[in-house]
């Protein structure tokens, strides 16, 4: 017999009020074993969608709900951010389940490449606790109660409160414009930053989060608009030369749901760009094509477009369509040389006739001529710095990008 979350609110209560009499009363009749957990919250922005019930051993299962891609078997299940609540000082052994995702129609689990879980006492401070691979597709990790609420994320949370507590830093900086340039499916606003001169001789074109499970694009825009926001000499030359443009948010909807891959029309936003955006289903891509189309038409086409997105592998992912390559990957080696000079990433880029077919970063350079790429953040690990991933590790690098850009441009 398995004690579930469909246990009514007066149960719960009961149980709380008499733990001690409800755990010898299932000591003696033979079912759930006793287990200090109270609830498992969900009811705050980027939780994640699940249910959870106690195992025979013990253990709190917690099963992630999969979200599923339009006139596709993709599937997808992989962020994970909920509350715990028990007493302080307890221990509770987690089971995640509900990893067998369907990925361009093939089944896989993204459980066997994931090392770490992030916890928090107040879903503020986090750090790294490493997770274990069992059997069919879970993960187990140990939580220990340091207060009477825990946390429990992939990785450290970047919310749309996160997001908006930025907009509100920066707004008014002479040197930033803030622009609304659509909304995604559900009428959330969608931001298109420059950072920087309208009028500087090269531009940076940014987009983070086309897929919600992934924050590390977030942090590294952070990290990267307050460095060339800074009132010193080299942020001052940094404008001189380029201006960065940020699509900061894209899958806002998503974030807000706590989904992991796709929108919440079944749409993947980096998918399908080698042909215009259905406005219906992908406004969150239709209006970033308006924009790049004004952006040509004025003469200011960007220079280099990076998507970020987060894996278990943190590599460049090099554009490879059906288009004269050469000037494209003579940037892109470039690019990675400065990026080994000046920053911590160490993983390298994708080579030979590696494709990834419908993605932005194919889309943009065969329908626009714009340098693109997908650069993969690693989830499990940073190299360069022998560290685990942190919003902290993430800005330093968004900071160091800036130096990077400067030098990339310098040769043009």
């Amino acid at each position: 017999m398995k004690r579930t979350r469909t246990i009514t609110a007066v149960i719960v209560l009961a149980a709380c009020v008499n733990a001690s009499a409800a755990e010898e009363e299932g000591k003696a009749d033979g079912s759930t074993p006793p287990n200090p957990l109270i609830y498992i919250n969900t009811t705050f922005e980027n939780a994640s969608p699940l249910f959870w019930e106690i195992g025979d051993s013990g253990e709190v299962n917690v099963f992630l709900v999969y979200d599923h891609e339009r006139s596709s078997p993709n599937r997808a299940a992989g962020h994970w951010h909920f509350c715990v609540e028990a007493p302080k000082g307890s221990e509770l052994t987690i089971v995640l389940n509900n990893f067998l995702n369907i990925y361009n129609g093939r089944k896989g689990s993204p459980a066997k490449d994931t090392t770490i879980s992030y916890v928090s006492a107040d879903g503020k401070n986090w750090r790294a606790s490493e997770t274990e691979l069992l059997e069919d597709h879970r993960l187990k990790l140990t939580l220990h109660m340091e207060a009477d609420k825990m946390y429990v994320a992939r990785l450290e949370p970047y919310r749309l409160s996160d997001l908006q507590k930025l907009l509100d830093e920066i707004r008014g900086n002479p040197h930033i414009a803030i622009a609304k340039i659509g909304e995604t499916v559900e009428g959330r606003p969608l931001e298109m930053l420059r950072v920087g001169s309208h009028d500087a001789p090269h531009r940076v074109l940014i987009r983070a989060r086309a897929h919600p499970w992934e924050p590390g694009g977030n942090w590294v825009v952070q990290g990267m608009i307050r460095r060339l926001l800074k009132d010193d000499k080299k942020a001052r030359a940094y404008r001189d030369r380029y201006s960065v443009h940020i699509m900061p948010m894209a899958n806002k909807d998503g974030v807000a749901r706590g989904w992991t891959r796709f929108n919440v029309a079944g749409k993947d936003l980096n998918r399908n760009w080698d042909q215009p955006a259905d406005p219906a289903f992908a406004p969150e891509n239709r209006v970033l094509e308006t924009w790049i189309e004004s952006m040509i038409t004025e003469g200011r086409k960007p220079d280099l477009m990076i998507d970020f997105h987060n894996d278990q592998g943190g590599r460049l992912h090099i554009s490879r369509p059906n288009v004269n390559l050469e000037p494209y990957l003579a940037r892109m080696s470039r690019f990675e040389s400065l990026l080994r000079e000046h920053t911590w990433f160490t993983e390298g880029a994708t080579g030979g006739n590696y494709r990834t077919l419908g993605s932005i970063g194919e889309g943009l350079l065969e329908r626009y001529g714009i340098h693109a790429c997908i650069h993969e953040l690693n989830a499990n690990w940073i190299a360069g710095l022998d560290a685990y991933p942190s919003g902290k590790n993430w800005e330093l690098y968004g900071e160091q990008l800036c130096e990077v850009f400067y030098e990339l441009f310098d040769a043009l």
